[in-house]
């Protein structure tokens, strides 16, 4: 696992009605599948489940918001469910029962027109396969869509361009799919999907196929975007670094099932099960954890005139304003007070990371 995961992802969106919303949310494939939910069936393992009635649970009863603007990440081992899970979400596939509702509009109940103008104007998608069209150069690519909505050629051409600027691909307008390298090719995919304006954007491990160092620059190309667009993602994984290095908030999933949800430091810090443990033993953990979790109580006596920190700040950032002086620094939750940090705090987070590698 990459341990390139200390970019700070961009803060939580602010509350406030979701974006997204899905509610008890399942798919399963097989005759008679809607006969399982509500039965003892469902309380069956995956395997056992098949064995019994020819039926395959991709999603079990799934619920989960996001907000406007978050970076919602999604992730699981291959088979756990998370690509299904997403494309649920537009009825790219059918759920078996269920609601999933886009700005208060129910996905689940519109009809094919409907669901077209969803799919051209609400959300857009970006795959591992990138889909490009290898007959049309990149601002043709990225225009496309704009095209089959009947956007005027100069207007989706300009539109085109202001998102290839956008992506770092200024230049590369004229050239075609197979002149540009794998990463640029990913551009031109998340382009394309930025060029229509959508609420959503919806990523299935988009990165998984590139080099590392690519996907690095991808992943942090993604940060880079959400900054300047403030889009609503939801971002689909394998990858627990990916996930923390992205994700306002972390969905694992295990067998269709949610396992945890939660920020990338409350996974590592609290993980709510062995199986979530697993995934982060090797974690550096001073990338991760904020300084929420080791503040501790003031000591009677004990000197704080070290910095006032806020609660959010990673530990390994706080690192370097508390390492080397004298007392302890003030940890604030926005204005209240939530304990104290000193050298000995941080110095036993990553005292025990190096203990969990070796």
């Amino acid at each position: 696992m990459s341990a390139d995961i200390s970019t700070t992802a961009p803060p939580t969106a602010a509350s406030g009605d979701p974006t997204l919303r899905v509610d008890s949310l399942w798919k399963i494939f097989g005759t008679g599948a809607d006969k399982v939910i509500g039965s003892d069936d469902a309380g069956l393992s995956r395997k056992d489940l098949q064995a019994k009635t020819g039926c395959v649970m991709a999603v079990k009863d799934v619920s989960f918001e996001v907000a406007p603007g978050e970076v919602f990440v999604v992730m699981g081992l291959s088979g756990s469910g998370k690509s299904t899970l997403v494309r649920l979400l537009t009825r790219l596939i059918e759920p078996t029962a269920g609601t999933v509702s886009i700005n208060g509009h129910e996905v689940t109940a519109a009809n094919e027109a409907e669901l077209r103008e969803l799919r051209r104007k609400q959300v857009a998608m970006v795959f591992q396969n990138f889909g490009l069209l290898p007959h049309r150069t990149v601002r043709d690519n990225v225009a496309f869509g704009l095209e089959v909505r009947g956007v005027a050629k100069p207007e989706r051409r300009s539109r085109a361009q202001e998102m290839v600027d956008l992506v770092g691909l200024s230049g590369y307008e004229l050239s075609y799919p197979d002149q540009l390298s794998g990463g640029m090719q990913q551009r031109v995919g998340l382009a394309r999907a930025l060029a229509g304006d959508p609420e959503i954007l919806l990523f299935d491990e988009p990165f998984s196929a590139l080099d590392p160092l690519i996907r690095r620059d991808m992943q942090n190309e993604v940060i880079r975007l959400h900054h300047e667009v403030r889009k609503t993602m939801v971002f689909i994984t394998h990858d627990l670094a990916e996930a923390l290095k992205l994700g306002d908030r972390i969905l694992i999933m295990r067998d269709g099932e949610i396992v945890q949800i939660g920020t990338p430091d409350e996974v590592v810090a609290r993980p709510a099960d062995d199986y979530v443990k697993d995934f982060v033993s090797d974690v550096p953990k001073s990338h991760v954890l904020t300084l929420r979790w080791v503040a501790r109580p003031m000591r009677e006596g004990e000197r704080t005139d070290g910095p006032v920190l806020q609660a959010d700040l990673v530990v390994r950032d706080a690192a370097r304003q508390v390492l080397g002086i004298d007392g302890a620094a003030r940890v604030f939750d926005g204005e209240n007070f939530l304990g104290v940090v000193d050298d000995d705090d941080i110095l036993r987070v990553v005292v025990a990371e190096e203990g969990a590698r070796s």
